[in-house]
């Protein structure tokens, strides 16, 4: 395998960061060159070519296309009396967007990019429809990168109407757009220059100008954006991505907004709404698992605790977020990393639970800041619910009622398949949770194949819900593991602060002691073992390839951020570095980066296991050069005949704005990749497969 890869020339290149070097020898793979862009396609070629010579390739896809649901489903969103919902036409592979009386039923289609773009057909990335349901504002991504530009559409003729702001956003983290109460025009969240750049500003598009916000922000900077009110008094400017707080609020009933400074000087998070006076919201501080507190808007001082009013004091729920309905908060929370959602007022008085279909996760997005964006119905809590063995399904439940209404069930189910919830021992005697998903009546008398998935980073909650592709492994019967590590959020602050900067071994020790335990279990061996992750999973699953090479068959980084020191010449990966795993301006913190950056920790010399890595040539967060880098130096330095694989995806980014057939694909090939490895058979399926 090792004479297929195509040739990697060593160059004498050195990175220098905070006094330290390293060696680079593969640095050219940064740049897009004519021939770093021969190399990516005949690598990527190598990797389709040999995941697709395994027979049982095109059986695989067929599960994955039925298994490979929305990763986090996209409620619909009510304005005046109608109902926005973007949905995937039955043979189409990008949404369009359908207006209605109901969430769900029927409807008038508003915007089809098929016939709206020309020709062109673009991701869908956000919709927002303004308060009178006039308009429709919809951002479009062309490349799969994210970025994503605004288009307005008069819903009663269903044209692309002229004048939108022509400023690119990076994403949909910001939602996109927020209405003002009147529909005279919006706030946005914006690039003031390249991605890499990483300098965000927030606009007030009105009257067919735009304008860029002085708002009092603090120094520190990270994701900003505005919201309205659930009550259209007031906007509120927030900041901070994972632990975000209202730095200013401005009255909207003036005719020029005026900005009054609000909670400034905390670390910790202060997330909710502006209500009746007070900003009632989860917050961290004092509280490691959360509380709900209220904060007059005219308090001497917003950042003293003392005169905060605890409305739900802290529990052994961990609280994610709070959602008005009425005069009613709506609680997510997580006990035992699973969901629960609680009903109280703004004086604390409870009034029950929601009734949730099972053990699972409610469909949020994973950063505190981004749940900040109005969704669903401000009379009823609108959510997606969904479970280890059921895919999303859309449920509302009204004030007053006992029962929630399902209003469309799960698409797809695992059939005959039971869920474990278990611990495994941390090195340092933590309890480490995690779920096995496999097939009932599955024997555990001799090792099994299976897939490990984890995340572990940046205070975000892996939460136990459906795995889409990777439900075609169970069925195919693997065994299929959710694991918990510390640098998430599932068990509160504290479970993030045990897996980031200093701590951030931790996440990696967590992953290790799963593996082990499962070894131990006899579920598992290392001949039987992979593991995968993306993003900062996929960094998750280099450090096992690299630091523990010897624990595993098969290893899958997926749009993974790898060379850690690299990463630092750019502003985006130096804030992400600085942020999550280290001091980038002290030798020593610098000399422990690289002590997990799996692309320095590459030996010449070492039986790595097969490899398949897999990356977006749009990424803006984990640029493709990530991956580039770390396959060559692998390849080269292999003392084992394992194959170590790389497929660049053109027109693919982080993943968040992919074309439905496009990661279809990509998830077929890496699967294929793990399977193909672990000798498993998937053509009897989709007997554990209802759809």
């Amino acid at each position: 395998m090792r004479a297929m890869y195509p040739a990697s020339p060593v160059v004498e290149a050195e990175e220098l960061l905070a006094g330290v070097r390293f060696d680079d020898p593969f640095r050219w793979l940064e740049q897009e060159t004519p021939q770093t862009k021969e190399w990516q396609a005949r690598q990527s070629e190598l990797a389709s070519t040999y995941v697709r010579q395994w027979p049982f390739f095109d059986d695989l896809r067929a599960l994955v296309n039925r298994c490979n649901t929305e990763r986090r489903a996209v409620l619909p969103r009510r304005a005046g009396d109608c109902w926005f919902r973007a949905e995937i036409a039955e043979g189409e592979t990008q949404a369009r967007v359908l207006m209605s009386s109901e969430p769900l039923n029927g409807g008038t289609v508003v915007f089809d990019p098929k016939e709206n773009c020309g020709g062109l057909v673009p991701f869908l990335s956000w919709l927002s429809p303004s308060p009178d349901a006039r308009m429709l504002a919809i951002g479009l991504c062309g490349d799969g990168s994210e970025r994503n530009t605004i288009r307005l559409i008069d819903v009663g003729s269903r044209q692309i109407v002229a004048g939108a702001p022509r400023e690119i956003l990076m994403d949909n983290w910001t939602g996109g757009v927020q209405w003002l109460p009147d529909s005279s025009g919006f706030f946005f969240t914006a690039l003031s220059g390249a991605s890499i750049d990483f300098s965000l500003e927030v606009y007030l598009h009105r009257c067919g100008t735009t304008e860029r916000l002085d708002i009092p922000w603090t120094t520190r900077k990270e994701w900003r954006m505005v919201v309205i009110s659930p009550d259209d008094q007031y906007a509120v400017a927030f900041e901070r991505l994972r632990n975000p707080i209202p730095v200013a609020v401005a009255a909207l009933n003036r005719s020029v907004l005026v900005w009054k400074p609000f909670v400034t000087r905390l670390d910790e998070t202060v997330a909710g709404h502006v209500v009746q006076g007070e900003l009632i919201a989860i917050s961290d501080r004092e509280a490691p698992k959360g509380r709900v507190i209220a904060i007059p808007l005219d308090a001497e001082d917003p950042n003293d605790s003392r005169l905060w009013r605890e409305v739900v004091a802290e529990s052994n729920a961990v609280l994610r977020n709070v959602t008005f309905v009425g005069k009613l908060l709506y609680l997510t929370e997580l006990v035992n990393t699973y969901v629960r959602v609680r009903i109280v007022d703004v004086a604390g008085k409870t009034f029950g639970e929601v009734p949730l279909p099972g053990n699972g996760a409610i469909s949020e997005m994973p950063f505190p800041l981004m749940n900040l964006v109005p969704r669903g119905d401000p009379e009823s809590f609108l959510f997606a619910f969904s479970s280890l063995t059921e895919s999303w399904g859309l449920y509302r439940h009204i004030p007053g009622q006992k029962d929630a209404e399902v209003l469309r069930g799960p698409r797809v189910r695992l059939r005959d398949v039971v869920v474990e919830d278990r611990q495994a021992v941390g090195q340092d005697g933590t309890a480490i949770p995690y779920h096995v998903v496999r097939v009932a009546g599955q024997g555990t008398d001799r090792p099994m194949p299976t897939l490990i998935y984890g995340y572990g980073g940046f205070n975000v909650p892996e939460v136990p819900q459906f795995p889409g592709s990777m439900a075609a492994f169970v069925a195919s019967g693997g065994i299929f593991v959710h694991a918990h590590l510390r640098g998430g959020a599932e068990l509160g602050r504290h479970w993030w602060q045990q897996g980031c900067l200093r701590a951030k071994q931790n996440s990696f020790n967590d992953l290790f002691a799963i593996a082990e335990a499962l070894i131990e279990m006899g579920y598992s061996s290392r001949d039987t073992l992979a593991v995968t992750g993306a993003s900062n999973g996929g960094l998750m699953a280099g450090v096992a390839a690299t630091q523990r090479p010897d624990l595993w068959r098969v290893v899958v980084p997926r749009v993974p951020i790898v060379d850690l020191i690299g990463a630092c010449r750019g502003a985006y990966g130096r804030l992400v570095v600085s942020m999550e795993y280290a001091g980038i301006e002290d030798p020593e913190e610098v000399r422990r980066l690289a002590s997990f950056s799996p692309y320095q920790l590459v030996k010449e010399g070492v039986r790595y296991p097969a490899i398949f890595i897999g990356a977006g040539q749009t990424d803006p967060r984990c640029p493709p050069w990530h991956a580039r880098k770390f396959a060559a130096r692998l390849q080269v330095a292999t003392a084992g005949e394992e194959p170590i694989l790389v497929h660049v995806w053109e027109k693919v980014g982080h993943g968040w704005a992919t074309a439905k057939d496009i990661a279809t694909l990509e998830h077929t090939e890496w699967l294929a990749f793990v399977m193909r490895h672990l000798d498993m058979d998937p053509t009897s399926a989709g007997a554990h497969i209802a759809a």
